[in-house]
């Protein structure tokens, strides 16, 4: 298996997040259908769905090929995750985390970088950083980056 993408953010489209297949040998790494391995994703899309909890942020983002589901953690100060961590980096993990959940709406587009992950057999990000997109080319233009590194990068069979 190709590992060349694993500490890489694949720029893949929704159809092709939900292509992954789980690893054999390793539980948080998938496969494309062109046999590289990706653990992590960048997506851009428009937000269609949302729901806050005190806990998470879930969101929906449709691209055209499909909805990918997205979930943004917000517990960072109250998680045992982070408790060897440093407190200010704790601090400034839950500041960036809120402000990214507050510039989430419906309507808008967004770029979603994460990890990708199964829950309840169905695809997911597990997002790190979520930026609103000012740009209105900024869905085609990823459109356009996924068909370029889909055929040169990590080919992925139609």
């Amino acid at each position: 298996m190709d590992r060349s993408l694993q500490n890489t953010h694949a720029k893949l489209v929704a159809r092709d997040i939900h292509r992954l297949t789980q690893s054999p040998t390793e539980s948080n790494s998938f496969s494309l259908l062109g046999g590289a391995c990706v653990s992590r994703v960048e997506t851009v899309g428009t937000i269609v769905s949302r729901d806050l909890t005190p806990k998470f942020l879930k969101f929906g983002v449709d691209d055209g090929t499909g909805c990918v589901t997205c979930v943004l953690w917000l517990n960072q100060l109250t998680s045992s995750y982070f408790s060897r961590w440093d407190p200010d980096t704790i601090l400034l993990l839950a500041s960036a985390a809120r402000k990214q959940a507050a510039a989430i709406r419906i309507g808008a587009v967004a770029r979603v970088r994460g990890r990708v992950g199964s829950y309840r057999g169905v695809m997911q990000i597990t997002a790190t950083v979520v930026v609103v997109e000012r740009d209105p080319n900024a869905e085609i233009l990823h459109w356009l980056e996924c068909l370029r590194l889909g055929q040169s990068c990590y080919p992925i069979q139609n």
